[in-house]
């Protein structure tokens, strides 16, 4: 999805929330400050005491579409309202490739084995400054919560609606795939089921 420049610098400002604010090493307070980088003269927090720069880059998450005895398997986060139901994801731990990454969070958070997995494709999410790695994975088992979850459901590939962020358009990729054209929330829809949520719009 193509956003212009007044768009990206609201999503940005709106991300702000969640940088860095004070230095790691010395615990100085960041200011914006221009310094020459190999793309030319750019201004990012930085430490005006020791030089430390936050690159603030955007953090991989991984995402899986469960796929659960020929249905989609979607999750309710338990800070979500009632109506909000998504992908499972999760971040991944050092030492584990994406797949085994992605393994292990559907494991933990569903108790579900994984038994294949295939890449769907990577996905931006501006507001969080992450990078989705979304995954199909095909799963077996008995599903049993972690404390994050707090419901889930199983949809038929024709009752699945995607909505517009990066895992909904994963999702709505992957049903490419097997034939089904994706069905989107309307504005409304989606207004609904973000209700009470309390972060900004997609």
């Amino acid at each position: 999805m193509a956003l212009d420049g007044q768009a990206l610098s609201a999503i940005r400002k709106r991300a702000m929330h969640y940088e860095t604010r004070f230095c790691p090493h010395c615990a100085t307070a960041l200011v914006p400050i221009v310094m020459a980088e190999d793309g030319g003269d750019k201004e990012r927090l930085r430490c005006p005491a020791c030089g430390w720069t936050h690159w603030n880059n955007p953090t991989p998450v991984l995402a899986a579409i469960v796929e659960l005895d020929g249905k989609v398997l979607l999750a309710r986060n338990a800070a979500w309202p009632p109506k909000m139901f998504a992908l499972i994801t999760g971040f991944m731990e050092a030492g584990e490739s994406p797949q085994e990454g992605i393994a292990r969070e559907v494991k933990e958070e569903t108790n579900l084995d994984v038994l294949s997995c295939r890449i769907v494709g990577a996905y931006e999410f501006l507001r969080m400054n992450q990078v989705i790695i979304a995954y199909h994975v095909v799963a077996r088992g008995e599903v049993k919560l972690s404390p994050e979850l707090v419901d889930w459901r199983l949809y038929d590939l024709h009752e699945l609606k995607c909505w517009p962020a990066g895992t909904g358009y994963a999702l709505a990729d992957w049903l490419r795939t097997r034939g089904h054209e994706p069905v989107f929330f309307t504005a409304e829809e989606n207004e609904e089921r973000r209700r009470g949520l309390g972060l900004p719009k997609d």
